[in-house]
C-alpha cells in the first residue's frame, strides 16, 4: 500500500518541533498501539528549565482528528499543577530527562480505536508551574504518532516548503522506520529519480540551477509495506530593486474596482511572495513581490494585482523570507483560525471561512469595489473638551449580545443620563476574543467579536446625531505576539523582538510594559503612530482617542525603577507633542487624552499644549465615600485643575474607571458606620445615597469629567471577580431597583445642572475648595452666578456653614425651594450623607424624593417594607397637620422636623410601637411661613417628605 502524506496539509495547521532536539524520541517512529520512550532537552528551545534541579512534569495530551488546531489538545492526563506520577520525568543526566509512554500512546491517552492520534503534544514544568519548558518561540512541542509499520519522513529539511537561491544547494535526508534487511530508498525530483540506496537512510545534495518550483518525493518500502512523502523546493530568482510608485503608502491601496497595491515595509528581508485566494495560495513567480531598497533599513516589498471581482474579499498573506506567514500589518480584517469559530452567526453573520488546509497563521482580508459606508450625520459639531461628560465603556461586560447593534439600542439609556461623550474600551483586534483589549494585534482592523465594522460606523453615527462623540481607546504602547510587527523580526513564531525589529524594543524600557514595547523614537513607529490616528479619525469619524499608557512613549529607560519613569522627560513631551500636532492636521479639533499620572510638571506642559488627561481621584473619593477622613485622606481637591497650576480644565476627572476596585463595593464592605450603629454606610441605601453625595462634590467641578460604566447605578462587583480582566456579570436588573434607579436619576440631575450654566465649566468660575474634613464645601464664583455646595461625609450630624458668598435670595437645587439670607455666615445641621447645592439662580427641580433613597430597598425585590411613610394632610396646611405611617413590625419611632436651611425645628421621641397605622399631629405654633420638611424614623428605617405652611 502506498500512503501518499500530504505534508502542506499537516504542516501547516500543525507546526512539528520534534527536529530541533528539544524532544526526541525512541523508537523515532512513534507507533499508536507501541510504547515510547519521550527524552526532553532543558537546555533546547526556551531553555526555561536549563539546570533546574527540581522535579519535572510533562503536561501533555495529543492532537488527534478531531482538533481545530494545534492549541486543541485532547485527552489531556492530568490537569495544570496537578503532579501525579503518570507525567512525572525521571532524570536521566543533568538536562536530560525521559518519560515513558505505555503499554502504548493510545493506551497511556485513552483515546477510542475509533480516533485517529496525529501527534503527542508537550509542555515540560516543574512542580508548580512557574518554570516551563517550550520551543522556540515558547510554542507547545508536536511529536508525530504513525500508525503503521513501515514509515519514511525527511529528516532535512524540516519544512514542508523550502526556498534556496539559484546557485545554492539543498542538502536533502531521509530515513525509513523499518529493520528489514529488504529496505529500498528512492528519492524523486519532479518526478525524476536522482538516488536510491538499500538501506535506512538516504542523502542527497541538490544544487540550485534553475529557477522554479520542484517536488521532493521519497518513496520507501520493507519489501511488505511502501509509503511516500512529499516536499517543495522554491528557487527563487536574484532580487532586483524597483522603485515604489510615487506617493504608494505602506498596506493596501485600493487602485479601482479590481486592481490592488500592496507595500510591505521590511528591512533585513530578502524576499516575499504574496499568497492568497487569487492564486489558490501558490507559491507563484508572478506572485514574486518587487524591492525597493532606499537603505539597509528602508526596505519596501510591493506589487500590484489585477483582474480581481469587484466586491469581492479575498484572504490572503506575505509569505516573506519563505519562512514566515503574516497579514497586512494595515489590514482592515483579519482571519483569524484559532478565535474566529468562537464567534456567532449572530454576532457577525456571513463571517468569511479561514482557509482551511491552505495556510497557517492569521490572514488578512482585501475587498476591492466594496461600497463606502452613507454617513448619515454631516453636521455634528463635537462637545468643547471642557464641557466632556465621558461614558467610558466595555461592551463585553455592557451588554450581553456584546456587538455593535445592540450597543446602538441601549443609546437612548445613555442619552437620557446626559453624556456627552462615550469612550469606548479597545476594540480594534486584539489577543483571543474576550479581553479588554489591551493586547493589541493589528490596529488598523476592527475586532470581530463585536461584529462588524460597518456596525461600528452606524454607532458612531447614531452617537452623532444625538450630540454624543465618540472617542477610541488607543493601545500604541506595546503589541501583542501575533501583531506582523512583532512576527517579521522575533525568536520563534510569537517570541521577544529582535534588534533588527524597527517598531519594537527587545527589552522594554519601563516596569509596567505588557506584551512588546514600541520604541516610539524610531521613525517608523511615527510614521506608524501617525497612519493609525489619520485612519480612525477618517475612515470611522472617531472624534477623538485616549491613550492607554502614555507614560510609556519615550525611550529613557527606567527599567527597575517606577519613581524614575513617572519623573519629567523631556523626550517623552517631546513624541507626544509631535503626535499630538499631526493628529491635529488631520483634526483639528480631535480629543488627545493621555493617561499619564506622571509627575505634575510634565502634566501642566501637556495640558497647556492642548490635551486632556485622566485624573485619578479613585482613592480620596472613595474614602469619602466610606466616611474616613483621617490625615485629609479623602480631599479630592485635585480634581480642579486651577489647584494643579494648569492654565486649561484638562483634567478628565473620575471617581472610578477600568482600573480601578468599585466605590460601592469598598462602601458596602468597608464603609464606616456611627458608634450606635443608627448610620451604617455597608447598608445598600446608605451605600448608594453616598454616591449621591459625592456625585455632587464631583459633576459640578470645573473640567470635563467620566463615568465608568454601571457607576451611576452602584455597580459593586469585586474587580478581581474572573479574574481582574475577566468577564463580569452584567447588572442591568439594577435599573428596576428603585434605590439604585434613584441614583441614575441624582447623576442625571447633576449632569443637567452641569449644562444648564458655564460657572460648572468655566475657566473664569473661581472656586474655593474646603475638602480635608467630614464637612466638605465648595464655594463657586462666577460673573453671572454663585454656587454653594456643602456636604456631609462624616458618620454623624454636624453643624455646617455653607460660606454663603452674599445676602439675598439663593435656590436650593434638589427641591427647588428659595430662601433668603441675610446672615453668610448661618449654620445648621446636616445629617450624616446629605449635602445641599445652592445657587443664586434658579434652575428646574429635578424629580422629587431622588435623594432619599432611605425606604428599605433591600426587600424590595419580595414587596416586602418594614415602614412606609405617607404626605401629611392637610398640606398645605395653616395651623397643624397629620402625619400619617404605617408600620410592618414594631419599631421605635421618631419625628424631625426641618427648616429649608436643613435645620432642626422640632424633634420628638414618639417611642415604641406595635405593627400597625398611626399619625402624628404636628403643632406648627411659633414658626413662621414657609417649606419645611419632616423626617421619619421607624427601627433602622427613615424616610422624609416636604409639607408647606402658610399663616
Amino acid at each position: 500500500m502506498i500512503r501518499r502524506i500530504l505534508l502542506l496539509i499537516v504542516l501547516v495547521t500543525i507546526p512539528l518541533y520534534l527536529h530541533a532536539q528539544i524532544v526526541t524520541t525512541e523508537p523515532a517512529f512513534p507507533a499508536v498501539d507501541e510504547p515510547v520512550t519521550i527524552y526532553f532537552d532543558a537546555t533546547e528551545g526556551t531553555g526555561g528549565l536549563a539546570n533546574y534541579d527540581g522535579d519535572i512534569y510533562a503536561h501533555t495530551g495529543v492532537l488527534t482528528e478531531e482538533s481545530q488546531n494545534n492549541s486543541d489538545w485532547k485527552y489531556v492526563v492530568a490537569d495544570w499543577g496537578e503532579n501525579i506520577p503518570k507525567i512525572k520525568m525521571e532524570r536521566v543526566e543533568p538536562n536530560l530527562y525521559k518519560l515513558e509512554i505505555t503499554p502504548g500512546v493510545r493506551e497511556y491517552y485513552g483515546v477510542p480505536e475509533d480516533e485517529k492520534i496525529t501527534h503527542m503534544a508537550f509542555v515540560f514544568r516543574n512542580s508548580d508551574g512557574s518554570l516551563e519548558g517550550k520551543a522556540d518561540g515558547g510554542e507547545d512541542i508536536f511529536v508525530k504518532v504513525y500508525d503503521s509499520s513501515f514509515n519514511v519522513k525527511f529528516s532535512e529539511p524540516q519544512k514542508d516548503l523550502v526556498f534556496r537561491k539559484q546557485s545554492e544547494s539543498l542538502t536533502i535526508v531521509g530515513v525509513g522506520s523499518s529493520d528489514s534487511t529488504n529496505m529500498d530508498l528512492s528519492l524523486f525530483i519532479d518526478g525524476n529519480p536522482v538516488k536510491q540506496v538499500s538501506n535506512d537512510t538516504i542523502r542527497y545534495t541538490y544544487n540550485a540551477t534553475a529557477e522554479g518550483k520542484f517536488e521532493i518525493a521519497l518513496a520507501g518500502t520493507d519489501g511488505a509495506e511502501n509509503d511516500t512523502v512529499y516536499t517543495t523546493l522554491v528557487v527563487y530568482p536574484e532580487q532586483t530593486d524597483q522603485d515604489r510608485p510615487v506617493g504608494l503608502e505602506d498596506g493596501i491601496t485600493y487602485v479601482d474596482d479590481s486592481t490592488v497595491k500592496l507595500s510591505l515595509f521590511a528591512p533585513y528581508k530578502e524576499f516575499v511572495y504574496l499568497i492568497g485566494d487569487f492564486n489558490n495560495w501558490q507559491v507563484q513567480p508572478e506572485y514574486l513581490m518587487k524591492r525597493d531598497s532606499v537603505n539597509a533599513d528602508s526596505v519596501y516589498f510591493w506589487t500590484e494585482i489585477n483582474g480581481l471581482a469587484p466586491g469581492t474579499e479575498y484572504a490572503f498573506q506575505y509569505l516573506v523570507d519563505g519562512e514566515i506567514r503574516i497579514a497586512d500589518p494595515y489590514s482592515e480584517k483579519i482571519l483569524d483560525p484559532y478565535n474566529d469559530q468562537y464567534i456567532p452567526e449572530s454576532i457577525y453573520p456571513n463571517l468569511k471561512a479561514y482557509p482551511q488546509d491552505k495556510t497557517e497563521y492569521i490572514v488578512g482580508v482585501l475587498q476591492p469595489g466594496k461600497d463606502p459606508y452613507n454617513w448619515q450625520t454631516t453636521d455634528y459639531d463635537r462637545p468643547e473638551k471642557e464641557n466632556l461628560v465621558v461614558y467610558e465603556l466595555l461592551i463585553r461586560d455592557f451588554i450581553k449580545d456584546h456587538d455593535f447593534e445592540t450597543l446602538i439600542d441601549t443609546l437612548d439609556y445613555l442619552d437620557r443620563l446626559g453624556v456627552n461623550a462615550i469612550e469606548l474600551m479597545p476594540i480594534m483586534e486584539f489577543n483571543a476574543n474576550s479581553s479588554w483589549g489591551y493586547n493589541p494585534t493589528f490596529l488598523f482592523a476592527v475586532d470581530k467579536y463585536y461584529g462588524p465594522a460597518e456596525d461600528l460606523k452606524k454607532f458612531i453615527d447614531e452617537c452623532h446625531s444625538r450630540d454624543i462623540a465618540v472617542i477610541l481607546d488607543m493601545v500604541l504602547n506595546h503589541a501583542w505576539g501575533p501583531s506582523p510587527f512583532v512576527r517579521l523580526w522575533n525568536d520563534g513564531d510569537y517570541g521577544k523582538p529582535t534588534t533588527e525589529n524597527p517598531y519594537l524594543n527587545r527589552e522594554p524600557k519601563h516596569d509596567y510594559n505588557v506584551g512588546y514595547d514600541f520604541n516610539h523614537e524610531s521613525s517608523a513607529t511615527k510614521y506608524l503612530v501617525d497612519r493609525v490616528t489619520e485612519y480612525w479619525l477618517k475612515e470611522f469619524h472617531f472624534d477623538g482617542f485616549r491613550f492607554d499608557l502614555s507614560k510609556g512613549f519615550t525611550q529613557n529607560n527606567t527599567l527597575g525603577d517606577v519613581a524614575a519613569w513617572g519623573e519629567y522627560d523631556a523626550s517623552r513631551v517631546r513624541l507626544l507633542k509631535r503626535m499630538a500636532d499631526q493628529l491635529w492636521t488631520v483634526d483639528d479639533s480631535a480629543y488627545v487624552i493621555l493617561e499619564h499620572l506622571a509627575v505634575n510638571e510634565e502634566e501642566k506642559e501637556l495640558a497647556n499644549y492642548g490635551m486632556l488627561l485622566w485624573g485619578n481621584m479613585h482613592y480620596n473619593y472613595n474614602e469619602a465615600t466610606m466616611g474616613f477622613h483621617d490625615n485629609g485622606k479623602s480631599d479630592f481637591s485635585w480634581i480642579y485643575y486651577k489647584n494643579r497650576g494648569w492654565n486649561n480644565p484638562h483634567v478628565l476627572g473620575y471617581m472610578e474607571s477600568h482600573d480601578e476596585q468599585r466605590l460601592m463595593y469598598k462602601n458596602l464592605r468597608y464603609g464606616n458606620s456611627s458608634m450606635d450603629g443608627s448610620y451604617d454606610i455597608t447598608r445598600l441605601s446608605t451605600a448608594l445615597n453616598r454616591i449621591k453625595l459625592a456625585g455632587a462634590f464631583f459633576f459640578t467641578i470645573p473640567g470635563p469629567k467620566m463615568i465608568w460604566q454601571f457607576g451611576e447605578l452602584g455597580y459593586g462587583v469585586d474587580i478581581n471577580e474572573n479574574g481582574r480582566t475577566g468577564e463580569k456579570p452584567i447588572k442591568w436588573e439594577y435599573y428596576s431597583n428603585t434605590s439604585r434607579k434613584r441614583l441614575y436619576k441624582t447623576f442625571k440631575a447633576l449632569i443637567r445642572l452641569r449644562k444648564s450654566h458655564p460657572v460648572f465649566t468655566s475657566e473664569v468660575s473661581n472656586l474655593t475648595m474646603d475638602l480635608n474634613e467630614a464637612i466638605k464645601r465648595i464655594v463657586i464664583d462666577h460673573p453671572d452666578m454663585d454656587v454653594s455646595i456643602v456636604g456631609n461625609f462624616g458618620v454623624t450630624e454636624k453643624e455646617v456653614t455653607p460660606s454663603f458668598t452674599q445676602n439675598g435670595k439663593w435656590y436650593t437645587f434638589f427641591s427647588g425651594d428659595s430662601l433668603t439670607v441675610s446672615n453668610v455666615d448661618t449654620s445648621f445641621t446636616l445629617a450624616p450623607g446629605k449635602f445641599r447645592i445652592f445657587t443664586t439662580q434658579k434652575f428646574k427641580a429635578p424629580e422629587a424624593n431622588i435623594l432619599s433613597g432611605e425606604v428599605n430597598e433591600e426587600n424590595k425585590g419580595d414587596k416586602i417594607l418594614t415602614f412606609r411613610l405617607y404626605q401629611n394632610y392637610p398640606n398645605p396646611f395653616t395651623q397643624s397637620t397629620s402625619i400619617p405611617y404605617q408600620l410592618a413590625r414594631p419599631a421605635t419611632v421618631s419625628l424631625k422636623v426641618f427648616n429649608i436651611l436643613g435645620q432642626v425645628v422640632t424633634s420628638r421621641e414618639i417611642g415604641e410601637k406595635t405593627a400597625g397605622s398611626y399619625e402624628i399631629e404636628f403643632d406648627v405654633s411659633g414658626l413662621s411661613s414657609g417649606v419645611y420638611l419632616y423626617r421619619v424614623k421607624a427601627g433602622d428605617d427613615v424616610a422624609v417628605k416636604k409639607m408647606m405652611l402658610i399663616k
